[in-house]
């Protein structure tokens, strides 16, 4: 099978190539999916699970990616809830390959059942960023009707989809990003948009919440806008700084079969829009990976489509 691997942690996305890989192994409880769109995260080149096992050992080389839509053409020994032919949409192991292939192996627990109206790129959108807008949101910071919180990266993956869901909740949203981004967060609901490059952040006032998807010196600027009992979630690294009267949080998304499938039923019901920023063919995934930052919303690559037809 076709699949993006790198080799080399030094290269970073110039060493991402498209190559020949071995038919991936349905191990107990596995099942091998058709990979019909991926979506991956810039920063997992620097992730130590990228390039080991959880024993240790190398893996290299290394098929990225841990977002997938498709279609389940194996079942594992052992396998049960998903069926040969069905559509599933989900998160891959972050210690084994990923989904940056023709054919991935995923835990049948990590996937959940797609509708036949959810084109397979939209659905790709879904699995980190909305899992992890929502425990950021809902499970750390424990958001309610009625107050305010501040996310960066509005426009990105994870910040748009947090836009909409802390809208619906009846939050007030002060959406943070770069200029170009003001329509389009005003547009999924903000209610308030911060130009990062432009404006004092401190101008915002206190908040109950904020959601950092940024890390450096924005992440510990921003310790100093939560007001008591309040919360700063973040997903770009570990905080050194505490909030005076709250408390800061560092987490890494857990797969969640039962929230994909709320979250899947938003986006069916209209209720939830993901943000497909690009689409590429497989072949250009390294340009995708470099260029990431620059399109709003959550780039997708495209492997297979609804035919079964390779995209090259």
């Amino acid at each position: 099978m076709r699949a993006i691997t790198v080799r080399d942690r030094d290269a970073d996305v110039g060493g991402l190539t498209l190559t020949d890989m071995p038919y991936p192994h349905a191990a107990e409880n596995d099942v091998i999916v058709r990979v019909h769109a991926a979506g991956f995260t810039p920063g997992e080149l620097d992730w130590p699970a990228t390039w080991t096992d959880r024993a240790g050992r190398d893996r290299t080389p290394t098929i990225p990616g841990h977002e997938l839509s498709g279609v389940v053409v194996e079942l594992g020994y052992g396998t049960t809830g998903l069926t040969v032919g069905q559509r599933v949409f989900g998160l891959t192991d972050w210690a084994r390959n990923g989904s940056l292939a023709e054919y991935t192996a995923v835990e049948a627990r990590n996937l959940a059942p797609l509708a036949a109206d959810v084109d397979h790129t939209v659905a790709a959108a879904l699995p980190i960023s909305g899992l992890t807008a929502w425990q950021a949101l809902f499970d750390h910071a424990h958001l309610t009707t009625g107050q305010t919180v501040l996310i960066h990266g509005a426009a990105g993956g994870v910040g748009s989809i947090a836009v909409q869901l802390a809208r619906e909740v009846g939050a007030r949203v002060i959406g943070a990003g770069r200029a170009d981004d003001r329509d389009v967060v005003l547009g999924l609901g903000a209610r308030t948009f911060l130009d990062l490059d432009a404006d004092d952040l401190r101008g915002v006032g206190e908040v109950d919440v904020v959601l950092d998807v940024i890390g450096g010196d924005i992440l510990a600027r921003s310790t100093e806008l939560v007001r008591p009992g309040g919360t700063l979630v973040t997903i770009a690294m570990p905080p050194t700084v505490q909030p005076k009267d709250g408390r800061a949080v560092f987490f890494v998304v857990e797969p969640d079969r039962a929230r994909l499938t709320d979250l899947a039923e938003r986006l069916r019901a209209g209720r939830l829009n993901p943000i497909v920023g690009d689409v590429r063919p497989l072949a250009e995934t390294a340009a995708a990976f470099a260029r990431h930052r620059r399109t709003p919303g959550k780039t997708i690559i495209q492997v297979t489509d609804e035919q079964g037809a390779q995209h090259s």
